[in-house]
């Protein structure tokens, strides 16, 4: 759209048949969140597709902070789905990469085929919306991965995530490697529009535009932006929305655990189905 340089992640046989993945990660987050469920539904015949947003991993950070928004989110979603001709696909999306989906949904209604929803609706918590804005506007160093570690479980303490390999994981699609140790992965600047912006829209309109295709909504049990009362109004007024809860994981789940594989494994078997 402006030049600036954007990477994804590609994934599975670029002509697996049926419709492609495209995995939206949340705010500050980039591809490697989704490695381990890429692989999984690659190792099914899947293709899948993982956009560092700008501003985020291997993507260029934008010169012009006004832009870190969700408009130039999906035009830059437009251009790469235009891009890898991917004319039916299936949008996973975390926390902000959920309202891109949903975004997605009025802005290419006849290509999305599914969604799934990762801990986000169309009502959001305000705690966790002004947690994740003090934290993202300010770097975090670390002198070495070991640290960057203690730093997330500290930072997290309600994530949940299972074992010391998760947390190297999240670590390391968190932090980036300097020479003076480690630093956020992501343009600390993105955090100025979020500040300076008024309230946040009402997002409904965005999830009943969900309405004429399948959608799954993970939510983590301890989740402090997708509370149970949202989820409920979301089931009353789409019955035929999916969901799951996975107890004692906070915001995020990393679509990794056992129950959030099986429930999208068996979003992809129903469309396969069809």
């Amino acid at each position: 759209m402006d030049g600036l340089r954007l990477y994804y992640r590609a994934y599975g046989d670029p002509l697996a048949p049926g419709p492609a993945v495209l995995c939206l990660s949340g705010i500050t987050r980039n591809s490697k969140d989704f490695h381990n469920l890429a692989s999984h539904l690659a190792a099914q015949g899947r293709r899948i597709i993982c956009p560092d947003y700008r501003g985020r991993g291997l993507s260029a950070y934008d010169p012009d902070w006004r832009k870190y928004k969700p408009e130039t989110y999906l035009e830059d979603l437009l251009q790469l789905l235009t891009l890898e001709g991917m004319n039916r696909f299936v949008a996973i999306g975390t926390s902000m990469g959920g309202l891109l989906t949903m975004g997605l949904a009025v802005a290419r209604p006849a290509a999305l085929v599914a969604a799934v929803l990762n801990d986000i609706g169309p009502e959001i918590e305000s705690g966790g919306v002004s947690r994740i804005i003090d934290y993202i506007g300010q770097d975090h160093p670390q002198p070495d991965w070991a640290a960057g570690v203690a730093h997330l479980k500290a930072t997290y303490p309600e994530l949940g995530l299972p074992d010391e390999k998760a947390w190297q994981n999240l670590a390391r699609s968190t932090f980036r490697e300097a020479d003076d140790g480690l630093h956020v992965d992501w343009d600390v600047a993105l955090a100025r529009p979020l500040r300076e912006g008024g309230p946040i829209p009402d997002l409904w309109p965005l999830f009943r535009a969900l309405d004429r295709r399948p959608v799954l909504v993970i939510r983590g049990g301890r989740s402090d932006v997708l509370s149970d009362g949202s989820l409920a109004k979301m089931i009353a007024a789409k019955p035929d929305l999916i969901h799951v809860t996975l107890p004692g994981v906070g915001h995020a789940p990393m679509l990794d655990e056992p129950a959030a594989l099986e429930a999208i494994d068996a979003l992809f078997a129903r469309l396969d189905r069809r």
